[in-house]
């Protein structure tokens, strides 16, 4: 479980097949970064484990099912990463709740200066639609960010002068994948309300989101 704040930048050093897996050396910007063989950390968003340690290197395992479904298929020395450790039972937890687990990828489409921050605008995979809500959560390449415009299609966030400045954020460019991971909640939410109308044979056309939310006493 991560919060969606970076901890710090890394700088992929080496990468190495193995069999239908990438091994990926990484090395964390912030010294010292304190992990131990068997951690989890979250490499743009997506969850790896701390395979071995070597120097200032660490080195993560990305299996098959994860270059599938994340930009880390992508990796190439001379990458810059976001990376973020797990989070700890105590911790404060000051952006959201983030699983590590992404759910597909989108692209930029653009980036419009307001002032000092950014608004980016990324084209999202129809199957996430339903997950993206204005003013709710989304994490993008692992950076926990507010949603300040949705449609079927895209997502717009305003990105400020820190995570601009503290992220890998603008080393993409308009055109570049990103990492997308919905809000937990409303990955749930989806899922109960449908399996509902599905258990019961429904076959009227789907009703709103407030009417499902009512049904079931929230």
């Amino acid at each position: 479980m991560f919060t969606g704040l970076i901890e710090t930048l890394g700088t992929v050093k080496s990468t190495s097949c193995s069999g239908s897996s990438i091994v990926l050396g990484i090395v964390p910007d912030k010294s010292p970064f304190e992990v131990s063989i068997g951690d989890s950390v979250a490499i743009d968003g997506g969850c790896l484990t701390v395979d071995r340690k070597q120097g200032n290197i660490l080195f993560f395992t990305a299996v098959r099912e994860t270059l599938l479904r994340t930009t880390l298929s992508e990796c190439h020395a001379g990458r810059r990463v976001n990376m973020e450790r797990a989070l700890r039972l105590g911790d404060r937890l000051d952006g959201h709740l983030v699983l590590g687990h992404v759910d597909g990828i989108g692209h930029i489409l653009s980036d419009t200066d307001v002032g000092g921050s950014v608004l980016r605008m990324i084209a999202v995979p129809v199957e996430l639609s339903p997950l993206i809500a204005e003013k709710g959560s989304v994490a993008i390449d692992g950076i926990s960010l507010t949603i300040s415009k949705s449609t079927d299609a895209t997502l717009t966030v305003s990105v400020i002068p820190a995570t601009i400045k503290c992220t890998n954020m603008f080393t993409k460019k308009i055109g570049d994948m990103v990492n997308l991971e919905c809000d937990i909640v409303s990955r749930y939410l989806y899922r109960i309300t449908t399996f509902n109308n599905a258990a019961k044979g429904s076959v009227r056309e789907p009703d709103s989101l407030i009417n499902k939310l009512e049904r079931f006493g929230f």
